[in-house]
């Protein structure tokens, strides 16, 4: 049976991984890039503050907690534990996926880190601002273009992206739920209302 899945993810990474361009390489080389999205990093905290004011801290506190679990469950204990090759280290598909300017990753890749990390923010961010602006959900578009480029640069097959938002979605509610938590403790909000 796994080796069932495997062939498919193999399949499917194939498949996403021939609708690449020569003028769109750079691009998806930029846009998977931490440092590309800091304006929209700065963006959710405005809001973040604009909202909840000085309560913003304990807001952020929730978010470094589910980066910190995202991140962790997937590139300190996946990753070292399945030590499943990226594609772009897979000898196998050697000369069957397209990369760009030697662009490979680390050695392992599942499950996905970038997956993990920026569908954790999204849900993390929808969940704390969802009643006040209603477009937030977009947020998770984010996620997903972020997400596609590992696919596209051929250093993640689509189980690992797969995987790796599964563990983010985790990691974003319990950082809101430490949030909740640490919400009552500091402000001695009664447990039972919400923003």
């Amino acid at each position: 049976m796994i080796e069932q899945l495997k062939a498919w993810d193999e399949q499917l990474l194939l498949f996403f991984n021939q609708f690449h361009t020569s003028w769109l390489d750079p691009i998806m080389l930029l846009v998977t890039k931490t440092e590309f999205w800091i304006p929209l990093y700065i963006l959710l905290i405005y809001l973040i503050f604009r909202h909840y004011k000085k309560e913003g801290w304990l807001v952020l506190s929730g978010v470094v907690i589910a980066i910190l679990l995202a991140d962790q469950i997937t590139s300190g204990i996946m990753k070292p534990f399945f030590q499943r090759l990226r594609p772009s280290q897979e000898p196998s598909l050697a000369g069957l996926i397209h990369l760009v300017d030697g662009y490979r990753g680390g050695l392992y890749g599942f499950a996905s880190g970038h997956a993990a990390n920026t569908t954790g923010v999204a849900m993390f961010v929808f969940l704390v601002l969802k009643q006040t602006y209603r477009w937030i959900w977009m947020v998770f578009i984010w996620a997903f273009v972020m997400s596609y480029t590992r696919i596209y640069l051929g250093v993640h097959y689509p189980g690992d992206i797969l995987v790796g938002a599964l563990v983010g979605l985790l990691g974003g509610y319990a950082g809101y739920r430490f949030y909740r938590w640490l919400r009552v403790r500091v402000l001695k909000v009664g447990s039972r209302q919400y923003v």
